[in-house]
């Protein structure tokens, strides 16, 4: 009750409404997400951690706001935040439609054309708990592979998730990035960490997007987070994203690529089996490139 009663006591502050009551949400495990009903009829949830670094939340808030100005895929109206917690709308959740998946994927397709001004963001951020960084670069492959590849691939290494002979072909396939990314360009508006229990199925026949790693990259990498976990009716969120704006020719062969991010990423933080699918997913890619180069 006492710590109830703390959380409440944070969500006042912020809000300048009272509590009437706290539900415990289930799902996630870097923060404790708590539901609160609101004397003035809203409903809102609070997400906390203790010792969390102290731009954890400021940063995501800055995310969600960036991604709310696309006009794009909806995401919940951030209502406080503080180095302690971020409080944002509830979205009421609901079984995922056919209807629902093919309106998200114009709907994305509208956050990414939305656009940045530079490969990367103002701020470093995170991904899960692991530090995100954000320097910005000329160019999305200087980018992919100097903010996003090397530093995990590096980390995973060192805490023993990944072999130097795992390594060898990540390293391999960033020598030969430029060759492997297709079509230049311009910087995209991204979720940046897209998996399925990031997106929310809504009563309102909507997705909305949660947790967000944000920052201005390739689109492919969002569409690529969706397919590597799954999500329900894939397929319809890609079509209707294609028919909105149409992906350069060799995006599919080049999903494995914008995967090695987000599979670096788990290895590092996780382990298990997570440096082996990295390791599999760039030999894929330079299986490609060998068998296409004449």
């Amino acid at each position: 009750m006492a710590r109830m009663g703390g959380i409440a006591a944070k969500a006042e502050a912020l809000l300048g409404a009272g509590v009437v009551a706290t539900t415990p949400v289930a799902g996630g495990d870097t923060n404790t997400a708590i539901r609160l009903r609101l004397t003035d009829g809203r409903s809102a949830v609070l997400k906390t951690r203790p010792h969390a670094p102290h731009d954890f939340y400021t940063s995501e808030a800055e995310g969600l706001g960036w991604l709310a100005e696309a006009g794009g895929a909806p995401v919940p109206e951030v209502l406080g935040v503080s180095e302690e917690c971020l409080i944002v709308s509830w979205v009421e959740p609901a079984k995922a439609t056919a209807d629902a998946a093919e309106a998200f994927g114009r709907a994305l397709a509208v956050t990414h054309a939305a656009g940045a001004d530079e490969f990367g963001f103002p701020r470093d951020g995170y991904i899960g708990l692991a530090p995100l960084p954000n320097k910005p670069a000329a160019t999305w492959t200087e980018f992919y592979a100097t903010r996003r590849v090397l530093p995990y691939l590096k980390v995973a290494v060192d805490r023993g998730a990944m072999t130097t002979e795992e390594a060898a072909p990540v390293e391999e396939v960033v020598r030969h990035l430029d060759e492997l990314a297709g079509p230049a360009e311009p910087p995209a508006r991204l979720h940046g960490d897209l998996w399925s229990g990031n997106v929310v199925w809504s009563t309102e026949d909507r997705a909305f997007l949660i947790d967000p790693a944000a920052y201005g990259g390739h689109r492919e990498t969002d569409l690529a987070m969706l397919a590597l976990f799954g999500i329900q009716h894939l397929q319809r969120i890609l079509d209707s994203y294609e028919e909105a704006a149409p992906l350069a020719d060799g995006w599919r062969e080049r999903v494995p690529l914008h995967q090695l991010h987000p599979l670096l990423v788990h290895a590092a933080l996780f382990g298990g089996g997570y440096g082996a699918r990295a390791s599999a997913a760039a030999e894929q890619l330079l299986a490609g490139r060998t068998a296409s180069t004449p």
